[in-house]
């Protein structure tokens, strides 16, 4: 088979269908952009979860004076000296504990007031409203039922926090988002094969008789195949250009410069190029790939011209 002959045919193809053609690049280009974009956003999370489960306490929370008034968890009063001693031998016993440090009243105050000053309730509060604390990090901070189970309830003790679970709903929320760009994703994606279904099988009515001569001189299928998926492949891979600039775009000007949201956020590790270049080949290879099947079952019956 002439490469001549197939490259002269992609390009007559091309140009006959430039709108479709232009439809096939545009469409293919956005699904695979938000099914890059939804594969960096599940390495976000992952990142995301590793480095902040890795750094979340569980807070007992002990009981003052107004709780002792007001909080029925603390209806025994506020929490003893004996009492924090036995709380804090108890935590050193367990082997899922990691670390606790202790937050007296005055530190809570003064963090409070380091990140609420400027409220209106910040100006009413004194030290000894403030809750005594244990923050502890927990080896696996999945176990924090175990911290619950063992000091809900207990004297002194007014409640027993996990950070974890506040995480979890902002995980979740993310989640939610990457399953929802994966589902246009999939609609842009069936669009896109839809269009080149229909731009290919256009493209061989409007060159049914050279085909059917090719049929009636001995060419084999594949030959008068050829360029027909050549074509659909070519305007796949332009799409997947496409798709790998917006990528490369977005972590360019969103993430480093810019919008620089990783100097502006700096609390959020967010993916480097590595987890954006390793997305880059899987795009060009679907984009090329995708096309061709598509064009080369929509084409099958063709061959019987």
């Amino acid at each position: 088979m002439r490469a001549q002959f197939v490259f002269q045919e992609i390009g007559v193809g091309l140009r006959r269908n430039l709108t479709m053609t232009f439809a096939v690049i545009v469409s293919v280009g956005l699904s695979l952009a938000l099914f890059g974009g939804s594969l960096l956003m599940s390495d976000q999370v992952n990142q995301m979860k590793g480095y902040w489960y890795d750094k979340v306490n569980v807070s007992i929370f002990l009981c003052n004076k107004s709780d002792a008034e007001s909080d029925p968890n603390c209806a025994k009063g506020a929490v003893t000296t004996e009492q924090k001693q036995q709380i804090k031998t108890d935590l050193d016993k367990m082997s899922v504990v990691d670390e606790v440090l202790y937050e007296s009243q005055d530190e809570a105050y003064k963090h409070y007031k380091e990140q609420f000053g400027d409220s209106p309730l910040a100006s009413s509060l004194t030290p000894d409203q403030m809750q005594e604390s244990y923050r502890i990090k927990l080896k696996d901070p999945e176990k924090y039922q175990v911290i619950a189970t063992a000091f809900n309830g207990r004297a002194g003790v007014q409640s027993v926090q996990d950070q974890k679970g506040i995480l979890d709903n902002l995980f979740k929320l993310l989640g939610y988002l990457n399953w929802a760009a994966r589902g246009v994703m999939l609609v842009m994606l069936v669009v896109a094969l839809l269009l080149i279904v229909n731009t290919v099988r256009v493209s061989a009515f409007s060159r049914r008789r050279e085909t059917g001569i090719m049929r009636l001189v001995g060419a084999s299928g594949f030959y008068i195949q050829a360029p027909f998926i050549m074509e659909a492949a070519v305007a796949g891979l332009v799409g997947g250009t496409i798709a790998c600039s917006f990528l490369v775009l977005g972590q360019y000007f969103v993430i480093d410069n810019g919008m620089a949201l990783s100097e502006k956020l700096p609390l959020i590790n967010f993916v480097g190029w590595d987890a954006v270049l390793t997305k880059l080949p899987l795009i060009l290879a679907a984009s090329f790939l995708m096309p061709a099947l598509a064009a080369f079952f929509a084409l099958r019956k063709y061959l019987k011209v």
